[in-house]
């Protein structure tokens, strides 16, 4: 079965609104819900990250999701007119004897949350969506939904699936964007910052010859940026003692599925030397016409080039190139690191929520709870996070 309309119905009104009644269609096959999906992503008043975009679904499923033995579970929530209000994209795979629903993309994916037809959609009571669920949940033999990376509020509008969740163990980061590029550089790098790159990027031309920015949407070029990536990660996870996610295979293969050109899902970005085409540092994302959300970032950690900070010069390059684009925001994803409490100006807050359903799916929520509840007092905590550092350390980069 690709679609079925099941009858859930969600009241719960925002305030001064009608209640909402929701009548929820339901897809087990993405090409079955690709044009509701793309109807929605492409209208004027969306409300949504890359993240929720078709064409990025579509690949993630046809390589992770594939390997994680995952199948797509998409919803539609459609009004008492039977417009479509929001789209859960999920995917249910197995843990243990627990069949979870997640957002497709897992933790490739830096923020989680419907595709909403409008703001007045996004207004729709958690109550209403949870009932919903739930219905969908028991219909589809779903024990829990595991809601992660979920913003409170996204664009300036509430998100319902955030209602209460736990805070995540990290925050996400971002900026607003200006209609002049030279402004917002201004604003979001001290005039410092701006001097010391200046002299950095004069010591790597001196020793490299000219640099240049260079965009890739797919092909030989997006090719060797993600080529690129994968060698400096490598490197820099094996240095820290992490545990490199992309040895896996599928993952590999995600890269190459969302990179070919006629995917449009990947935008890759590099610090290039401009005469032997060697590749300082990389940043790629997905993006959509208002916003570029950050992936993947590396940069050559050969000391003489690693001090003349590639990764920041990039970043210069691509705030600007956004502005260009016309896109309103970027943000550069979850995790606390230097170079992002530094520009953005922005913290997107972000919960996690267990919603179970079932008596398995309580007992599964019970510990994926605690478990998140532990890494965030970890991932918070300056002197626990060194001391699990070094227990990393000790393990040899094991998680």
């Amino acid at each position: 079965m690709s679609g079925a309309a099941v009858n859930m119905m969600g009241v719960g009104p925002a305030v001064g609104m009608q209640p909402i009644v929701f009548r929820t269609e339901v897809f087990t096959a993405l090409d079955a819900a690709e044009p509701v999906w793309r109807e929605l992503e492409a209208g004027r008043d969306a409300v949504m990250s890359p993240y929720q975009r078709f064409d990025w679904a579509s690949a993630y499923m046809a390589t992770l999701g594939r390997a994680e033995g995952a199948s797509p579970l998409i919803a539609v929530l459609r009004d008492a007119a039977g417009r479509p209000r929001l789209l859960l994209p999920l995917a249910v795979s197995r843990r243990g004897l627990v069949r979870v629903a997640r957002g497709i993309g897992g933790r490739h994916a830096n923020l989680h949350l419907p595709l909403f037809a409008s703001r007045e959609a996004a207004l729709a009571a958690p109550a209403a969506v949870t009932q919903a669920l739930r219905a969908l949940g028991r219909a589809h033999g779903v024990d829990a939904f595991a809601f992660a990376n979920q913003p409170l509020r996204f664009d300036d509008c509430p998100n319902p699936l955030a209602a209460g969740g736990r805070p995540a163990p990290s925050d996400a980061y971002g900026a607003h964007l200006g209609t002049d590029a030279e402004a917002t550089i201004r604003r979001l790098f001290s005039g410092d910052a701006r001097r010391k790159l200046r002299q950095k990027e004069k010591w790597l031309t001196a020793a490299h010859g000219p640099v240049e920015h260079r965009v890739a949407s797919g092909g030989p070029e997006a090719e060797a940026i993600l080529a690129a990536y994968l060698v400096q990660k490598a490197a820099r996870f094996a240095q820290l003692g992490l545990p490199d996610p992309f040895a896996n295979p599928a993952a590999r293969a995600f890269l190459a599925e969302a990179g070919r050109p006629d995917a449009g899902v990947l935008e890759c970005h590099a610090l290039v030397a401009r005469d032997s085409g060697r590749i300082f540092a990389t940043f790629i994302g997905v993006a959509d016409a208002r916003r570029f959300s950050g992936m993947l970032t590396s940069f050559d950690a050969e000391p003489p080039v690693a001090r003349c900070s590639p990764g920041d010069l990039l970043l210069h390059a691509l705030v600007r190139h956004q502005v260009g684009q016309g896109r309103s925001a970027f943000d550069l994803g979850v995790g606390e690191a230097r170079y992002k409490t530094n520009v953005c100006d922005d913290t997107i807050a972000l919960t996690d929520r267990i919603l179970p359903v079932t008596a398995r799916g309580h007992l599964y929520a019970f510990g994926a709870g605690w478990a998140s509840g532990a890494k965030r007092r970890i991932k918070r905590n300056p002197h626990l996070l060194r001391l699990a550092g070094r227990l990393r350390a000790a393990r040899g980069g094991g998680a």
